[in-house]
């Protein structure tokens, strides 16, 4: 058995850095983005010769292949392949290992700003989505790639981009305390649209960077300014 699936990448317009714990889960936060017509990619095959797991990033040129296991250590390439297989196995699968191969390539490459590594999350876990037949909708599958993310895999970053891949389109995102997010996808215009992409230009300057630093400097702060915020005036 096999399927595909494609995720498309997203142009952050306003908000970004509010939907970053812990600014939003303080002072709230809100977000504009769009997603574009360039995409992560994933194919899944579902083996029956139980074959072991084999994780293919085409685009990077990585390949990762292991005995047939329930729980693949976060260690070395393809860490975000792991850790969707290991989510998989353990909240949808019973806990039995899965004899998959899976091929994913990104239109972008990591480091990019157009939220290359959450899309390629949400990509894949569309795809065990479909392979599967789980029921989960829109906002359970960012969710998951948000935790996926954040949690399993301890990577530094906000919320936006999960839900922009996930939904797709012009959306005004709201984000609140305790993970809560609402996503309102807005109806424009398609002249507007075309005004806009004719006054845009999307160039690789060749350079990737990582945002860890920024996010990391921009937690610091935040957390400094709540404990302003709420420290008592000593006389």
């Amino acid at each position: 058995m096999l399927v595909r699936s494609r995720s498309p990448l997203r142009l952050g317009i306003a908000g970004g850095g509010t939907d970053l714990s812990p600014y939003c889960d303080t002072f709230g936060g809100c977000v504009l983005n769009a997603t574009i017509d360039m995409y992560a990619n994933c194919t899944i095959e579902l083996l029956e010769d139980q074959d072991g797991i084999t994780f293919v990033g085409q685009d990077i040129e990585k390949t990762f292949h292991c005995p047939l296991q329930r729980h693949i250590p976060l260690e070395g390439d393809l860490q975000l392949h792991k850790a969707i297989y290991n989510r998989i196995v353990r909240d949808f699968n019973d806990n039995k290992p899965l004899p998959v191969k899976v091929y994913t390539h990104s239109d972008a490459p990591p480091g990019s700003g157009l939220g290359s590594s959450s899309t390629m999350v949400v990509t894949i876990l569309s795809a065990y989505n479909e392979l599967l037949k789980l029921p989960l909708g829109e906002y359970d599958v960012a969710r998951l790639a948000y935790e996926i993310e954040r949690v399993d895999c301890n990577l530094a970053g906000g919320k936006q981009d999960q839900y922009a891949t996930t939904f797709g389109g012009f959306n005004f995102m709201e984000f609140f305390e305790n993970g809560r997010v609402i996503v309102n996808p807005l109806r424009i215009r398609q002249n507007i649209i075309n005004e806009l992409e004719s006054q845009m230009v999307l160039f690789f300057t060749g350079v990737s960077r990582s945002s860890a630093d920024i996010i990391n400097d921009q937690v610091k702060n935040t957390s400094q300014m709540t404990i302003n915020r709420w420290k008592p005036c000593m006389k």
